[in-house]
């Protein structure tokens, strides 16, 4: 089967990093350049729930059972 190296079906942290942006995006005000910004990243970062980590883990399976049945093709995940 053939499908994109880098498929955000089988890569959980594209999830994650969605998970961040949406953290980020929740803040009043933009940040007042790179260090603030980089600033947040860093404690929205470490508020990211260990469960919600143990969750994509454990959705591996599923997410290559459909990848599979898609045929490489686009899924759910």
């Amino acid at each position: 089967m053939v499908w994109p190296a880098q498929s955000p079906d089988l890569n959980p942290i594209e999830h994650a990093w969605g998970y961040l942006k949406r953290r980020l995006a929740e803040h009043e005000h933009p940040p007042n350049g790179m260090e603030q910004l980089w600033e947040r990243i860093e404690v929205e970062w470490n508020k990211i729930p260990a469960a919600m980590c143990q969750g994509l883990i454990e959705s591996m399976p599923r997410r290559v059972k459909a990848v599979l049945k898609a045929k490489g093709g686009s899924t759910k995940y």
